[in-house]
Formats: C-alpha cells, structure tokens, sequence
C-alpha cells in the first residue's frame, strides 16, 4: 500500500484534517506499506509557506511521518502543461472565455453542499488556435468518453458508504459533470481532480484515501486516467468530521484548528479520541 495525504495550504489544519492524515497514516502502517505528504498548493494567491510550516508542524506533533520528501504542486506546473498539450494535440480540450469567478471556482477542490453546475458548453468547438490570455482549458468530455467507448471504466471502492466497483456510466458522466475545467492561462492554476491524478500516478499510489464529499468527482479522475493510460488506484471515501449542526468543517472553524487544541495543552492522543481514533 502506498497512500498519501494532500492539504492545502491556504489555512490551518482542522479535526477533518487531522482525521484523514491519521487514518490515512495508520492505514499505511497497518499493511505495512508507505504514507506520503503532498502540498496541493498550485493556487498561489492563497497558499503560502506559513501554512505549510504550520501543517508540517501540526502533522510531526500528531506523530506522523513520511517515507519520502513533501511533493508540492507549485513545483510540477510545467509537467500539468505538458500533459495538457498532449490532450490539445489529440483535440480533447478546448479555450474557454466564460466567467473568470466560475472558471476559478471549478477548479478548486469540490466543497459539500457546494452544487457542480454542468457547463452549458458555450466554447465548445472553439480551436486551440483561437486561446487569449486568461483563457481557461476545458476537456472535451464527450470526446473523451468517445475515445474511451470500448473500455471499462470502473473503480473499486472501499469506504463504508460505497463499498464495491463502481463503472463510470458515460450518460451520466455527460449530465453531471460536462465538460470540466483543466487549468486557467497565465496563473499556474491546474484544477484539483486534473493535479491529484497525475500525482498519484507519478507517486505510485495504490489507495486515496480521502473525505467522502470527493466521492462524486472520482469518475472523471478515472476518465482522466484512462486517457493517460494512467493506473486507477483504489479509492477510499471516509465520512466527514462535522460540527455541533452537522455541517463539514472548513478551514474558517478556527475554534477546531489543531494549533488552538494544542495551545490548550491537549495531546495527540486527545485528538485521536475527538474523531474517534483513540
């Protein structure tokens, strides 16, 4: 097994956090395999080094370490560009010119409760030639899936709430997820399901074990993958730590931070126990 954990660092770590980098961890050691640390931090307006000190120093304090050094996106852009110009050359991505907050939106991590609105296909049929700047990249979906008709696109799940094998229905794929965002032009800004497939393939990850609200963008990481010809790792959604309402927590519950629990003087183990790991 090789698995990993990959915040962002815009923010401090949380009980959520912390209870998908020790499951994750615990996991790895349990199969006596390898668990890795990778910075998802392509968004440089928002992700700083101050975070990511504070998210190495929440992650030692909790007893956690990694085989390997921290893998950080900001460094890898030119690979994301790379394997992009591979899908224009093959005509499966697209110029886009609609709302530059909606383009950035789509391209961050999926938030519950946070509805994914199926693009409309505007720009659809636009020609690489035609990009300007600050243009964003769309995959051509229903190219893609084309391309893809004669395999089975599926993945084993094993978190509790979807157990199984899954196959990516390609209607369905058209309906709810449409032609998504890859990147954004002259921000280094790559979106999340597009960084995180080539990462774990680069990194060998054989489980993702990650929150259950990333449940839904999964098939079209596969899509992704089986376009590079990419391996699918084994996937596992966990359910969410959430707070007194039910609602997930976010980096803006400051209240849950790690650092404040620290700063009252809890203890790792005291952690553990608040998400039900002790």
């Amino acid at each position: 097994m090789r698995t990993r954990f990959a915040p962002s660092p815009t923010g401090p770590l949380h009980l959520g956090h912390a209870y998908s980098a020790i499951l994750a961890h615990d996991m790895a050691r349990a199969a006596g395999g390898v668990f890795l640390l990778r910075m998802e931090n392509t968004d440089l307006e928002r992700c700083t080094g101050e975070w990511e000190d504070l998210i190495l120093e929440d992650l030692t304090w909790l007893g956690l370490s990694w085989e390997e050094d921290v893998l950080r996106q900001s460094g890898r852009i030119a690979d994301y560009n790379a394997r992009l110009e591979t899908l224009a050359a093959r005509g499966l991505i697209y110029p886009c010119s609609c709302t530059r907050g909606d383009i950035r939106a789509a391209l961050a991590a999926p938030q519950e409760g946070v509805p994914h609105n199926v693009y409309p296909g505007t720009c659809r049929g636009r020609p690489m030639t035609d990009r300007q700047a600050g243009d964003a990249l769309r995959l051509d979906l229903g190219k893609a899936l084309d391309l893809l008709s004669d395999r089975p696109l599926t993945f084993v799940e094993t978190g509790q709430g979807h157990a199984g094998r899954h196959r990516v229905d390609a209607e369905i794929a058209r309906q709810m997820i449409g032609d998504v965002v890859l990147s954004r032009k002259g921000e280094d800004i790559v979106a999340y399901f597009l960084a995180s497939a080539f990462d774990d393939a680069d990194q060998a990850i054989t489980h993702v074990i990650r929150g259950e609200d990333l449940f839904e963008f999964t098939p079209i990481q596969v899509i992704l993958q089986h376009l590079f010809n990419l391996p699918t790792p084994v996937y596992h959604h966990h359910r969410l730590i959430r707070d007194g309402d039910g609602k997930r927590l976010a980096k803006r519950d400051d209240a849950r931070a790690i650092r404040k629990f620290r700063a009252e003087g809890a203890t790792p183990d005291d952690i553990r126990r608040m998400v039900d790991l002790g």
